[in-house]
């Protein structure tokens, strides 16, 4: 992945320079003996040892930052980088530096920054190993086809879990042949899709693949599946989304999305984390004892609901809120509608005021939801909605939201009608496509300041949606969306 790529040399080199000024400060506290106490002599040092880790670094960039041979490739890297580092900071610090104190401080540093940049490498390894084997944050890819390229791909996928993937087989055509790591073949795909929840697709098309290609993205995006085309370097499509895993391989994106890369996704979690703990410290603190009280007094039964609902990468999490209802059996497979004999009086106060949805802040918190994204259905209403909505699982590209561009456009709440459901999988699918930090603030501002639009009345284009080509609904939902953020 080239953008990933270039992402990632820049964690990378943020972690090494945080690991560097960290053993500076250390080493620098138990050898104050080397320095003169004097403040720009420190402030020279570490300015040298900072800009000399940059040169080595930058110098170091021509080859792939991804590991082929697991950990001990990491070790022959971090050696080879700090063998560059000796000689930069030798170079350019030794002519001017007469004292042998301070040469045999920079001796004794190097070894301890070697030493602590390998162990905190390999714990950061073998956490990520760890979470890849349970499942935690991990995206679970097979590769279509067999052969040296997807063994690389592979080596590559299993060798570096900082890229989040578990790889789980392949899956071969028929006249292929079979290995012990073949799943099946891509004519049970979609019984392979449901049997190991996969969430990721890599596929190394031949030369004759368009209509396997064509009948491969309409089932991936049916499932709301990644996928990623494995290309050939002389391949003609040389597009901004094609994304190079290392100097071998380069990958087609069928369907880039903003989120798609890594500092994006960095800055929806940050922001997410400040907002959820704020809200809870500032807000939901006081209040949950409150509100707990009044329901506890109201009716029977916990404060909380929880229900199982589908959420990012199609997996299941339990979505928090407030009870609003008597407790019954039909919670799971029948939506709420207007003059529900099951809601409580105090219920009809949670829902109206949007009060009861508050709990789902500790999701965000626990990184299951965001604080703005397309909202979460309930496992029926996913199942049925699949089958009839196309695209309708790519909502599940993304994690779900509190509240989202589809809730403040007015589509919030039951949808009786298909075609409520069909405008509110348009907006959500707008929001993925365009998504922006911005956005996000604005959304949040019209939901807290201006409520939602109520527009439920079935216009025209809304009663032709079903019907409509999709590139024409998509263009409805632009246009709408375009001049609403105009008004926001």
């Amino acid at each position: 992945m080239k953008s990933f790529e270039k992402e990632l040399f820049t964690i990378y080199l943020l972690a090494d320079l945080l690991i560097l000024n960290g053993c500076f400060v250390v080493f620098h506290a138990f050898r104050l003996d080397a320095f003169p106490n004097v403040f720009p002599e420190h402030l020279l040092y570490f300015l040298h040892v900072n800009i000399s880790w940059f040169l080595a670094y930058y110098m170091f960039s021509g080859k792939s930052i991804f590991l082929k041979k697991g950990f001990s490739n990491r070790i022959y890297r971090i050696t080879r980088k700090m063998l560059i580092y000796i000689v930069i900071a030798a170079m350019t610090s030794f002519p001017f530096l007469m004292e042998y104190s301070v040469h045999h401080f920079f001796v004794e540093f190097v070894a301890f920054f070697y030493l602590t940049t390998i162990w905190t490498y390999f714990l950061i390894y073998k956490y990520l190993k760890q979470k890849r084997k349970k499942n935690l944050n991990t995206i679970r890819a097979v590769i279509i086809s067999t052969g040296g390229k997807a063994s690389h791909l592979r080596r590559v996928l299993e060798n570096n879990p900082a890229l989040g993937y578990k790889f789980l087989g392949f899956i071969v055509r028929d006249n292929e042949e079979f290995d012990q790591d073949v799943l099946g073949t891509v004519q049970n795909l979609e019984e392979l899709i449901c049997k190991y929840q996969i969430n990721m697709v890599f596929s190394i098309p031949g030369n004759d693949d368009l209509t396997f290609n064509q009948q491969l993205i309409s089932k991936c995006d049916k499932y709301g599946l990644r996928l990623r085309f494995v290309m050939d370097h002389n391949h003609p499509f040389k597009l901004q989304q094609n994304f190079a895993t290392d100097s071998e391989i380069e990958l087609l994106n069928h369907h880039k999305t903003p989120r798609d890369f890594v500092g994006a996704r960095i800055q929806k979690r940050i922001f997410d984390i400040i907002f959820s703990s704020c809200f809870i410290l500032l807000v939901f603190a006081w209040l949950l004892p409150i509100i707990a009280l009044i329901i506890k007094l109201d009716s029977k039964g916990p404060v909380f609901f929880r229900q199982k609902r589908t959420g990012f990468n199609n997996k299941t999490f339990s979505c928090l809120k407030f009870r609003t209802m008597r407790p019954n059996n039909l919670s799971d497979i029948r939506q709420a509608s207007a003059n529900d004999n099951r809601i409580t009086s105090v219920g009809q106060f949670l829902r109206r005021s949007h009060i009861d949805e508050f709990p789902q802040i500790i999701n965000v918190f626990l990184g299951q939801m965001s604080v703005i994204g397309p909202r979460p259905h309930m496992l029926k209403h996913t199942e049925q909605y699949s089958e009839l909505i196309k695209l309708y699982k790519i909502r599940h590209y993304v994690k779900p939201g509190i509240t989202g561009w589809a809730q403040i456009n007015g589509y919030v709440g039951e949808t009786e009608e298909l075609w409520k459901m069909e405008k509110r999988v348009e907006y959500d699918m707008f929001y993925v496509d365009n998504w922006s930090l911005r956005w996000d603030f604005k959304i949040i501002w019209r939901t807290v300041f201006k409520g939602n639009r109520i527009n439920l009345e079935p216009t025209k284009s809304d009663i032709l949606l079903p019907v409509l080509k999709e590139n024409s609904r998509k263009e409805i939902v632009r246009k709408v969306s375009e001049s609403v953020l105009s008004e926001i």
